[in-house]
């Protein structure tokens, strides 16, 4: 069973525009759409999709309309009161596909909605395979809250992700290794942000990608999923790393890209693959979500991890210029 939480879920509203986006002009929408989403409950969806068992724990009333779509979108919900309304995300697809967000900050959490999330969470725990904490954290969140989730997980048998960004991820890495998980999924912004490298070049070079993640395995994390968008992804283990190219794809929307990646990982690792090969889905499931449109989650007959290919990095080579 797959466990996430998302601390700060969205209502996330997709429009598609006809043509480039252009500042302070009146254009015409071909498409608007919305699903109730956030990091969190993009993998648990993605795991409904391939039929394994998940349960999402968010903020969010019982009789929420954002519950309930999730519900009878076949997601097991764990809801916890929260501190306000379910926020709203948009995004604004151009026909390159090229994607820009707006997002909410989401209501201010008191300690008490914090415990809550903490209490459903630990109580699931013992039935996971993987836990996966995704997304931002809510305003009033102390920014050090998933590495405290960490330690608190480690008494439990689960294996535990982190997916997320900013202070976050800054709080977590500097409570390694203390609060080191199993797994971290940052992309290369989020990578080059705790190396202080300029992102486009790092980026550009899957091997100073690999070393910088490499250093976060050094620090106690069990493995690092680099995702590098259209150009692929790089995974570090205590075994090796590897980078993956991404399957050629008309891109459509990038939104949630990242999370199909995470899952398809996970998923690998559920089904016992290797580490290459659990790259090679990955990729393969970012991918497949890039061609479709809004927060569209690939299922997995939309994923081909025979289209990604998969090499071994050396780190003792210079990197590429």
């Amino acid at each position: 069973m797959i466990l996430t939480l998302t601390p700060n879920p969205s209502i996330d509203r997709t429009v598609t525009l006809a043509g480039p986006l252009v500042r302070g002009a009146v254009q015409r929408l071909e498409t608007v759409t919305s699903q109730g989403g956030g990091k969190g409950v993009n993998i648990s969806r993605a795991a409904v999709a391939a039929g394994l068992a998940t349960v999402a724990v968010i903020p969010a009333a019982e009789d929420d309309p954002f519950v309930v779509g999730l519900q009878h979108d076949g997601i097991e919900t764990c809801p916890v009161p929260p501190a306000g309304p379910v926020r709203v995300n948009l995004a604004i697809t151009e026909p390159d596909g090229t994607t820009t967000k707006l997002n909410s900050p989401g209501p201010t959490v008191t300690a008490g909605v914090l415990d809550g999330m903490a209490a459903g969470l630990l109580a699931l725990a013992g039935e996971a395979d993987w836990v996966v904490l995704a997304g931002s954290l809510p305003p009033g969140a102390p920014a050090g809250w998933y590495a405290e989730l960490v330690t608190a997980l480690r008494d439990t048998s689960a294996r535990v992700a982190v997916d997320t960004s900013e202070e976050a991820l800054a709080a977590l890495v500097a409570a390694l290794p203390g609060a080191a998980p199993d797994l971290m999924k940052p992309n290369g912004e989020e990578l080059a942000s705790l190396t202080g490298a300029d992102p486009e070049r790092l980026e550009s070079d899957p091997r100073a990608v690999a070393r910088a993640a490499a250093d976060l395995v050094g620090r106690g994390v069990g493995a690092v999923l680099a995702t590098l968008g259209g150009r692929g992804a790089v995974l570090v283990t205590g075994e090796g790393a590897w980078f993956a190219s991404s399957p050629p794809i008309d891109v459509v929307s990038t939104v949630g890209a990242g999370d199909s990646s995470l899952f398809g990982y996970l998923l690998g690792d559920v089904r016992g693959l290797g580490p290459a090969d659990r790259l090679a889905l990955g990729v393969a499931y970012g991918s497949a979500a890039a061609g479709l449109p809004g927060t569209t989650i690939p299922t997995p007959t939309q994923a081909h991890p025979e289209q990604a290919t998969v090499r071994p990095l050396d780190l003792q080579t210079e990197s590429t210029p």
